[in-house]
């Protein structure tokens, strides 16, 4: 038996639902957290280690690459967060249908950028 399936799969025609970038985008904040968790403990460790050091990680945070930083990290802890609780929610059974399903995942993108916006006028 002929099994009538596709031998070469054009990768740039396959279009992925909303659902699909909303789970790879967790993934993703998952792995930027991960190492911004090395970077926030530096700066913690240094900031305790010495009134000089708290000094230095103060003035540290004058430069638009450190803020921009800043930024990224906590612009990926609230995503992470709010496609989390989307996630922990479906694992409850809920918001498992395809319409349900490509809702949230654009409801969760709208509420990470305005999180993301908060969070870069909070840095700056």
């Amino acid at each position: 038996m002929k099994k009538q399936r596709p031998v070469h799969l054009d990768l740039q025609t396959i279009r992925l639902p909303a659902t699909a970038f909303a789970s790879i985008l967790h993934r993703v904040s998952g792995v930027i957290m991960l190492f911004a968790v090395g970077i926030l403990l530096w700066l913690l460790n240094t900031s305790l280690a010495s009134p000089q050091g708290f000094a230095d990680i103060q003035s540290l945070f004058d430069s638009f690459i450190i803020k921009f930083i800043v930024w990224g990290i906590l612009t990926a802890l609230g995503y992470h967060l709010i496609v989390g609780v989307r996630h922990l929610v479906m694992d409850t059974g809920r918001w498992e249908e395809l319409e349900s399903g490509i809702a949230t995942a654009k409801a969760s993108f709208v509420i990470a950028a305005v999180c993301s916006l908060l969070a870069g006028i909070w840095v700056w």
